[in-house]
């Protein structure tokens, strides 16, 4: 009785949690489904480095997130070729290959204007071609933590997904 006394519309407001509740997904996340049955296009990948996360969110709302592996160096952004880090900082995805030596690649933007000045000043090469890609094509060992060269690793149902949602262009954040 008390429930109904401080909420008079509570078969309304059940209503709407039930809803959503049906619209979340077996990982927590809320799936942007159209009537057709496709999924929302992506407009923002974030990467969170610390909690090894990848995620994925359409108009604000997050719709789906992958856990990650990272460079060998995973602490700190990437400032050089060869230190094994993955950057941090604000990028695109700007193009894709699908006959990677991993399964599927995206490619990050990196190394940006700001990056490569930052290198310049050095005196060191900024480094080039971080994507986010799957397992590698050329054996099936099962790799654990971080083993990229400062690449963002999925699974490859992962990288399928993130293929079919995400278009070049499409911004990414990667946070410490």
């Amino acid at each position: 009785m008390r429930l109904k006394a401080l909420c008079p519309r509570r078969p309304l407001v059940l209503g709407l949690v039930g809803a959503l509740l049906l619209a979340v997904s077996a990982t927590g996340v809320a799936q942007d489904v159209h009537d057709d049955g496709s999924q929302a296009p992506v407009d923002l990948v974030v990467v969170m480095k610390a909690n090894r996360v990848l995620y994925l969110y359409a108009d604000g709302e997050m719709v789906d997130q992958f856990p990650i592996a990272l460079g060998k160096n995973p602490i700190g952004t990437k400032r050089q070729r060869g230190d094994n880090r993955t950057p941090e900082g604000l990028y695109r995805l700007d193009w894709r290959n699908p006959d990677s030596i991993f399964h599927r690649s995206i490619h990050v933007s990196y190394p940006n204007e700001q990056d490569r000045a930052q290198a310049e000043a050095r005196g060191v090469d900024p480094g080039d071609l971080i994507m986010i890609h799957g397992q590698p094509d050329y054996d099936d060992r099962e790799r654990e933590g971080d083993w990229t060269n400062g690449c963002i690793a999925v699974s490859n149902e992962a990288i399928n997904e993130i293929w079919d949602r995400v278009s070049d262009g499409t911004r990414i954040h990667i946070y410490p």
